[in-house]
């Protein structure tokens, strides 16, 4: 396997092949038909619910226009952070030229991420939802904190890859929600790739030094941390919008649903098997 020098060096050269302007790289209409979808309806977080099904095409089209604007507000607010910690590791935490050199390029395109989503949501929607998540803090061994900021910039970029994905080759959306997803995506790919072999290199750095209570306690906050994420995909604040009664109930019921659970497990597979692969986690968990 490359270690982490050859890997930036790479992502490095890709980031350098594919560099562009981000207030010229998308093609803005004035306004979004509201006939047509703006998210993918399958991954409209009610799918597969009653609720979803007793609502009409108008309701269901209305919703998903709502929670894409939902799923474009996590991605700012989970990007956020990551610049912050980003930018606050390089040359202290991490020392190695070739790894620092790719975190600007890293840095640079967040930054340009985070100009396109919130142009999409400044021309169509008028708000970003806040993010809600509550941090508790916690006593951590020598490099649980930087163990931690990377496996949270892993769940952001990896849970959603996987909508933009789908969202970049979905042909009932019109063109400005597929090439918004799609260049995402394309840088996406190489964060993700990335971050997978350093946050394995991070682990196999510290962890030999760690007690088995502080592997457990780290492997149950990041379960944790994953879960708490997927329950940010349900946010009664985009329901309520949404025109739904009540945003709670609708809540309820996405995450005691069967098929949203079966959902959220296939969205994650391949970000916690690369996690089980590289000894973070010892087996395949089952999401809440």
């Amino acid at each position: 396997m490359p270690n982490i020098e050859t890997i930036s060096r790479q992502m490095t050269k890709a980031s350098q092949k594919f560099f562009y302007d981000p207030t010229t790289k998308l093609e803005w209409p004035e306004s979004l038909d509201s006939s047509e979808w703006t998210m993918t309806p399958e991954l409209v977080s009610l799918y597969g619910t009653e609720l979803w099904d007793e609502m009409s095409e108008e309701q269901q089209k209305k919703l998903a226009f709502y929670e894409a604007a939902g799923f474009y507000s996590l991605i700012l607010n989970g990007e956020r952070p990551l610049l912050e910690g980003m930018s606050h590791r390089m040359y202290t935490f991490e020392k190695n030229l070739d790894v620092t050199e790719y975190m600007h390029h890293f840095l640079d395109e967040e930054n340009k991420h985070m100009m396109m989503f919130s142009a999409y949501l400044r021309r169509y929607v008028g708000k970003v939802y806040p993010e809600k998540k509550i941090a508790f803090p916690r006593e951590m061994a020598k490099g649980g904190e930087d163990l931690s900021f990377l496996a949270k910039v892993l769940v952001v970029e990896e849970l959603s890859d996987y909508y933009n994905v789908v969202m970049a080759n979905d042909e009932r959306l019109p063109p400005i929600c597929r090439d918004l997803n799609r260049v995402h995506h394309v840088d996406e790919a190489r964060h993700i790739h990335f971050g997978r072999n350093y946050i394995r290199h991070v682990w196999e750095r510290f962890t030999p030094d760690w007690s088995e209570e502080d592997v457990a306690a780290y492997r149950a906050w990041l379960l944790e941390y994953v879960d708490a994420s997927w329950r940010d995909f349900c946010n009664p604040s985009v329901y309520k919008d949404a025109g739904l009664k009540n945003g709670y109930d609708a809540r309820k019921a996405v995450l005691e649903s069967p098929v949203c659970r079966a959902h959220r497990q296939r969205a994650s597979e391949k970000f916690l098997t690369n996690l089980v692969e590289s000894g973070i986690l010892t087996e395949m968990p089952s999401l809440q």
